[in-house]
């Protein structure tokens, strides 16, 4: 699949169901208006708190004044130059992006880099940008949750529970399969269910092995190896895996378990943007706000094409 764009509409004061309110609960003669950022920030704390971001992580606003109004919301995944394009061309006065444009200090952020010219670009063309990333991951109903709901997953519990938050909020989730599946099929699942990027999905261990216990951390989490054991999983799904950490955990295996499968960073976090975009949409709806909200079609994924043996 290829990234596709969702459009969440909330409040608006078109279209009134058979009682003649809106989405927002106001009467068809109403007018609801755009919320302010700083009415948005409120909405997004409430749905992904600060306080579950992980101490190396910078989330928050990054860019913008909370008096702005903030009508139109362009969700991202990173919030590259071609992004804020796409944001700036919708109209958007927030870009919502999972990853952080600055997540180390800088000293400078004059146009002549990359960074500078995206923070030029924001302020300039009147788009804030709020950045929810490992708060983003760890909440309930936040990146691992879509991802183990796109795959069916059940009794579904955080991988390594949040320090700071409810029992079923953290980073990473580990359930189960309805039925067993074989590790190539469950391989094609997974496949089945992210967008289309070049590196496709990296498997290692027996095809024919069979899959019931699933681990799983969107984006980078080759940091949860210990975790991972610990849940009995038959299989660790998520992104970046590098060299000797995956090595590492194959030589540890026990009965060649956990296999691995490895997905683009990008895709395993992709998955959440629709569901965030609903999720915000329904909670500034209920507060009375009109907004547009768009799911980004840019795939910043940064690979274009892949060799592999046997391949064109």
């Amino acid at each position: 699949m290829e990234p596709v764009n969702t459009d969440v509409s909330a409040g608006s004061s078109e279209g009134t169901n058979s009682e003649g309110t809106n989405a927002a609960g106001h009467g068809a003669g109403e007018t609801a208006e755009a919320p302010t950022l700083g009415m948005i920030l409120l909405a997004v704390e409430e749905l992904w708190p600060e306080s579950l971001a992980e101490d190396w992580d910078e989330v928050g606003l990054v860019a913008g004044h909370p008096s702005a109004q903030g009508g139109r919301i362009l969700f991202a995944v990173d919030p590259t130059l071609e992004v804020i394009e796409e944001a700036i061309e919708f109209g958007a006065e927030l870009l919502i992006s999972h990853h952080p444009l600055l997540l180390k200090g800088v000293t400078s952020v004059a146009a002549t880099t990359a960074k500078g010219r995206a923070v030029h670009r924001l302020i300039e063309s009147g788009t804030g940008l709020l950045t929810v990333h490992t708060n983003g991951d760890s909440a309930v109903g936040g990146v691992s949750d879509v991802l183990a709901d796109a795959l069916g997953l059940q009794n579904v519990v955080p991988l390594s529970p949040a320090a700071n938050g409810l029992p079923e909020e953290g980073i990473g989730r580990v359930g189960d399969l309805e039925e067993p599946l074989t590790l190539g099929d469950f391989a094609a699942r997974v496949f089945g269910i992210l967008p289309a990027v070049a590196g496709g999905v990296r498997v290692s261990g027996d095809r024919d092995g069979l899959v019931r216990r699933v681990a799983l951390c969107g984006g980078a989490g080759d940091s949860l190896f210990g975790e991972v054991r610990a849940s009995d999983a038959d299989v660790y799904l998520t992104a970046d895996l590098r060299h000797h950490p995956a090595s590492e955990a194959r030589e540890a295996a026990v009965d060649d378990r956990p296999y691995l499968i490895d997905v683009s960073h990008f895709a395993s976090e992709w998955l959440w943007l629709p569901a965030a975009a609903e999720a915000l949409g329904n909670v500034l709806s209920d507060q009375g706000h009109d907004v547009e909200i768009r799911v980004s079609t840019t795939n910043s994924d940064p690979w274009d094409f892949i060799l592999t043996p046997g391949g064109d």
